[in-house]
C-alpha cells in the first residue's frame, strides 16, 4: 500500500467558506471537491469514481458512528494524525457526479486560528486529501484499495492568482518574500511560508 497525497488548489477544488452561528458562537466552514475522479491528476494517477466512492461512504460511517477525523495544516510526513498541527475535523464527505466532496469546520485550536486568520483576510487556501492504495505500474496510474485518511489544508500560491493581489504584492514586497513564493510547493518550506503571510497579514490588519 501507498501513501497517496493528491493536492487541489483553492480554484480547483471550488472552495466555499461559510460562517455559522451556532450556540451563541460562529463557526467557520470549507467546502468544496477534495478528491477528483476518473481523470487523470497532476500526479499522474487515476482514481475511478467507484474507488472513491467506496472510500467516501467509509469515512462517512466513521463520522456518523462518533468517529473524528481530524485534518492538519500542510503535508504531513505520514498518514498519521498529529494533534499539534490539526487544524480542522471533517464533518461530511459526499459525492457528486464522479468527485468525492467534503465539509470541514475549522477548529479553535492554534492552527485552526492560523487557517481562521487567512481565510478572513482573503487568503486562498487548497486542499490535499491524504490516504492509502496502491497504483497500477502498467503506465495507466490507475489507483485500487483507495482508503481517504483525512483531508488536509494546503497553500498553493502557484501563480500570483492563487492569492488575492493586495496579498500577493505584499508577498513579493517583503523581505524574503519571492523565496517563500517560489518554494511554496517545497514541503520542507511550507513551516517560512506560514511565517511569512501571518506576518504580511498582520501588518495588512493593522492598516
Amino acid at each position: 500500500m501507498l501513501s497517496l497525497r493528491e493536492t487541489l488548489t483553492f480554484d480547483q477544488a471550488g472552495i466555499v467558506v461559510e460562517t455559522k452561528d451556532e450556540h451563541n458562537g460562529k463557526s467557520l466552514y470549507m467546502k468544496g471537491i477534495c478528491i477528483q475522479g476518473g481523470v487523470k491528476n497532476a500526479n499522474q494517477r487515476v482514481y475511478p469514481v467507484n474507488e472513491i466512492q467506496r472510500a467516501v461512504s467509509t469515512l462517512n460511517d466513521q463520522v456518523t458512528g462518533g468517529y473524528s477525523v481530524l485534518g492538519e495544516v500542510d503535508h504531513p510526513e505520514g498518514l498519521n494524525i498529529n494533534l499539534d498541527r490539526v487544524s480542522h475535523m471533517v464533518n461530511e464527505m459526499w459525492m457528486d457526479g464522479p468527485n468525492g466532496y467534503g465539509k470541514m469546520k475549522i477548529l479553535p485550536t492554534p492552527m485552526g486560528q492560523l487557517v481562521k486568520t487567512m481565510l478572513e483576510s482573503g487568503v486562498k487556501l487548497g486542499v490535499s486529501s491524504r490516504g492509502s492504495g496502491n497504483v497500477k505500474e502498467d503506465g495507466s496510474g490507475q489507483v485500487s484499495d483507495f482508503e481517504i485518511i483525512t483531508v488536509d489544508i494546503v497553500a498553493q500560491p502557484s501563480a500570483p492568482g492563487a492569492y488575492p493581489e493586495p496579498i500577493y504584492k505584499h508577498l513579493m514586497n517583503t523581505k524574503g518574500g519571492l523565496k517563500a513564493f517560489n518554494s511554496a510547493r517545497d514541503t520542507q518550506a511550507q513551516k517560512y511560508l506560514k511565517e511569512q503571510l501571518i506576518n504580511i497579514i498582520g501588518k495588512l490588519q493593522s492598516k
